[in-house]
Formats: structure tokens, C-alpha cells, sequence
């Protein structure tokens, strides 16, 4: 059975209704806010604006990870998040996700106020495991074939739900063989990492699947391409999409949806959690 709560740092998270993780990009790139809050000042505003609407998690992140995104060195990252880490954990009472695939980052991000370390590479960078083991700092685990600049060239799976369950339970064990407990760990299959409309639209079919190796399911598809293609409209034009997404996901049991538009996804999910079934 999947665990009811989780611990990060001083803070807890209850999993008895889903949790909304609010995205707070500090990055010039992002493919939907990119540069909007890469001023402290801005950043901090947004992110009690977020905590106003329901957010429980704010996510932050200093390096884009769409398609074909630049890669950023270990210096800039840092300037770019512990700052507002320290600054969020100062001033406002959230749960700080730190997304990043950075050892160092990870590191300091802790040290920082973070209480939760979100890595779309689930750990498998030099010194990451290591690192975010021991922070003593839950994980979040996100599957992606290949890496951000050419993921999306023509990604191919036997058995999409399949190998995605096999890699994210493969990479848990690794980190309880690290020194982590298994209650400290999340897993995200990634949607739009690696994969094409129909891998995407098949593992969200199965996210019930993927609850049964037994950890709380993050889902990240706000605004993403994959509803663009669906519904044929622009990033700015996904709302709806990404509502009707969120819904799916809290119906199905996921633990964390991760999303631009907060207070709109958490009017959604409380209807959907108290029609629930």
C-alpha cells in the first residue's frame, strides 16, 4: 500500500487528498514562463501567490528541461535557486522542491531550506545518488529516455508502461541500497521526457499500474506539449487540457500533480477527490 504522508525536513505532506506542486521556473528558457520570475523579488511574490491558491510544494527550478534547452553550469544554477530557497524557506510555510539533476545542487539546496529534491534524471548523474542520500531528503524519481536536448527524437519502447515501471522500480532500489528509506520516495513517468502522444497517453492510462510498485505518483504534464497536440492550441491556450489532466489524475489515485495554474488545479482537484469513487 502506498504511503499516506511524507516528511520533508520540518515540514509534512498529506497524501489523503492529492497535493498540488506549484512550477517556479528562476530560468530565462522555460518552455511556458521562462523569465518571468528570475528576479528575487518577483520569484518571492509568486510564490506566495502560489501558496495563497492552495499550493502545498513549491518546485524550483534553475535549469530548463524542454526539448532541445541549453544545459547550465553548476555556478549559474546556484546563483540562479539558493537565493530564493533561502528566501521562500525564510518567509513562507511550504514544502521547497529543488529541481535539479546536480549533485552540488542538491547539496546546497538542503542546506538552503529545500525538503524535497525533484530530479528528472532520477539520480543518475555523477555523485547525484550519493549526494541527495545524504541529504536525508525525500526524492522524486522522473523517467526520461535519453536526455533534454535530443529526448524527443523519435523515442521507441517494446512495452512503454512496461519499461518505464521497470526503470523508476530499478532506481528506487538503488536508492534504498544508498541509505534511503522506500517512504521517501516518489516516482514521475515523465511525461513528454523521452516519449511520443501515444507512450504518454498510454502511461497515464496506467498510472494505477504504476502505483502498484508501491510509491506515491507524481504527475507533471501541465501545459506540455502532448495537450497542445491533442487539442491543437498554443502553450498560453492550455488551461483547459491541463485541468482536465489534473482531474484524470487525482480520479486515478496520483499523489503530487506539478503545475503551472495552481488555484484553477486545486478547485479541480477537490471536486474530483470528493466525487471520487
Amino acid at each position: 500500500m502506498v504511503q499516506q504522508s511524507l516528511q520533508c525536513a520540518q515540514r509534512t505532506l498529506d497524501f489523503a487528498s492529492p497535493v498540488v506542486m506549484g512550477i517556479l521556473n528562476v530560468t530565462p528558457d522555460s518552455f511556458s514562463d521562462g523569465g518571468l520570475y528570475s528576479q528575487l523579488d518577483s520569484a518571492l511574490r509568486q510564490a506566495e501567490k502560489m501558496l495563497q491558491e492552495g499550493a502545498e510544494i513549491i518546485d524550483i527550478g534553475g535549469e530548463s528541461t524542454r526539448p532541445g534547452a541549453q544545459a547550465v553550469n553548476e555556478s549559474e544554477e546556484l546563483e540562479r535557486v539558493i537565493p530564493i530557497i533561502e528566501k521562500i524557506n525564510q518567509e513562507l510555510d511550504v514544502v521547497v522542491s529543488i529541481d535539479t539533476s546536480k549533485a552540488l545542487v542538491m547539496t546546497e539546496a538542503a542546506a538552503a531550506g529545500a525538503g524535497l529534491i525533484n530530479d528528472v534524471m532520477a539520480l543518475r548523474a555523477d555523485g547525484a545518488l550519493d549526494a541527495a542520500s545524504q541529504t536525508g531528503l525525500p526524492v522524486c524519481l522522473m523517467h526520461m529516455q535519453g536526455e533534454p536536448r535530443s529526448m524527443q527524437m523519435e523515442p521507441l519502447y517494446d512495452n512503454v508502461v512496461t519499461e518505464v515501471s521497470a526503470f523508476l522500480n530499478a532506481q528506487a532500489e538503488k536508492c534504498i541500497a544508498a541509505g534511503m528509506n522506500k517512504n521517501q520516495i516518489i516516482i514521475d513517468p515523465g511525461f513528454g521526457f523521452g516519449k511520443t502522444l501515444l507512450h504518454n497517453i498510454s502511461l497515464f492510462k496506467n498510472l494505477k499500474q504504476l502505483q502498484k510498485l508501491g510509491y506515491p505518483v507524481l504527475v507533471g504534464a501541465s501545459r506540455k506539449s502532448m495537450l497542445g497536440q491533442i487539442i491543437d492550441k498554443d502553450v498560453d491556450e492550455r488551461l483547459a487540457a491541463s485541468l482536465a489532466l489534473a482531474t484524470m489524475a487525482a480520479i486515478n489515485g496520483v499523489a503530487i500533480i506539478r503545475v503551472h495554474d495552481v488555484a484553477e488545479t486545486v478547485d479541480a482537484v477537490k471536486v474530483a477527490n470528493a466525487l471520487k469513487l
